[in-house]
């Protein structure tokens, strides 16, 4: 808490605004990439909070894309920036490479076409992840998340990682967004190669869900000259990413308690930063019970609470034993959201 009351104490808010509001124009990218921008010269425009959509299956552990619609239906009440489709919240890695593609297809097609369809495009290979991207362009993604590849990390350093990137955003149809999450590649993107891609002008910006403040702050310090936009990779550290000049989230917690992690981002942008904390430190417990403590599976427990359909996971994935379901509840029930 010692961070949040530095960040309270007046000037800090002051400069964490103007960084929220400040745009730096870009050099012209080619023709055929295709952004959503805010002016001529200026890359796509990011900014805004995302929810990682969970897939529904069916009692067979096949796609449930009734159910997905109807998530989808729900969640257009709540003023959300666009949808994350493929990511880790997703089950990505449990999909056949056609689900991957249908699953983003069907979102495109029912969501309206001003929000943003960021699909999850990420594979171990270059090659790969050339044609996943390829698929999820055609499949109507506004713009693709590539995780870094991880199965032999040890050699995944700043030459490997650059080379890879490189050579998807120059083949990317849309716009590309990095993906650190070290908690489940056991990698973290390093900050030279991270500040190296953001001069490519294909590489718009960076999903960080490492949580590590000061590297964030780093890397969007660094940055600050190429207008790339970092995004925070969960709710748990909103209100400290804005803080230090983010623009947005993509955070689990938003496909259960998306109005509020909305208001969170309201707050922190209008710099109401005591009601901001607040409503931060709330959020604290539920967001690690549904990703780090509990995982997919809390996750989805916690929508079908909500009245959204999560069900259960892809196997090897199992559901929540009885003790953990409980405590589950307690972190929602706690912070007066149950």
């Amino acid at each position: 808490m010692f961070f949040l009351g530095r960040l309270l104490s007046g000037g800090a808010c002051k400069r964490s605004v103007s960084l929220l509001r400040t745009r730096i124009a870009a050099p012209e990218v080619k023709t055929s990439v295709k952004r959503h921008s805010s002016g001529p010269g200026q890359r796509m425009d990011i900014r805004g909070i995302y929810p990682p959509i969970a897939t529904p299956f069916t009692q067979k552990e096949l796609v449930d894309y009734h159910k997905l619609e109807e998530n989808l239906n729900k969640y257009s009440k709540i003023p959300f920036r666009g949808f994350v489709v493929q990511g880790s919240n997703g089950e990505y890695a449990y999909l056949t490479s056609e689900e991957r593609v249908e699953v983003v297809r069907r979102v495109r097609q029912a969501v309206p076409k001003d929000k943003l369809v960021i699909a999850g495009s990420g594979c171990e290979s270059s090659m790969a992840t050339v044609q996943m991207s390829d698929q999820m362009a055609q499949a109507g993604a506004d713009a693709v998340l590539v995780v870094t590849p991880c199965f032999y990390r040890g050699r995944m350093d700043s030459r490997a990682l650059i080379h890879h990137y490189t050579q998807v955003a120059d083949a990317c149809p849309v716009p590309v967004i990095l993906y650190n999450v070290p908690g489940n590649t056991g990698l973290d993107l390093p900050v030279e190669a991270a500040v190296t891609l953001s001069q490519h002008p294909n590489i718009v910006g960076l999903k960080d869900s490492g949580g590590d403040i000061t590297r964030i702050a780093l890397i969007i310090h660094k940055t600050q000259n190429q207008d790339f936009q970092v995004l925070a990779g969960s709710a748990g550290f909103l209100l400290a990413a804005y803080s230090v000049g983010a623009v947005g989230g993509i955070c689990a917690l938003a496909n259960i308690l998306g109005q509020q992690v909305c208001q969170l981002e309201q707050l922190c942008v209008s710099g109401q930063w005591e009601k901001a904390k607040a409503l931060q430190c709330r959020l604290i417990e539920p967001n690690a019970a549904v990703t780090r403590k509990f995982g997919i599976a809390a996750l989805k427990q916690t929508m079908d609470w909500f009245g959204y359909h999560g069900g259960n996971c892809r196997s090897p994935l199992c559901p929540l034993t009885e003790s953990e379901t409980k405590q589950l509840r307690s972190d929602f029930t706690s912070n007066g959201w149950l």
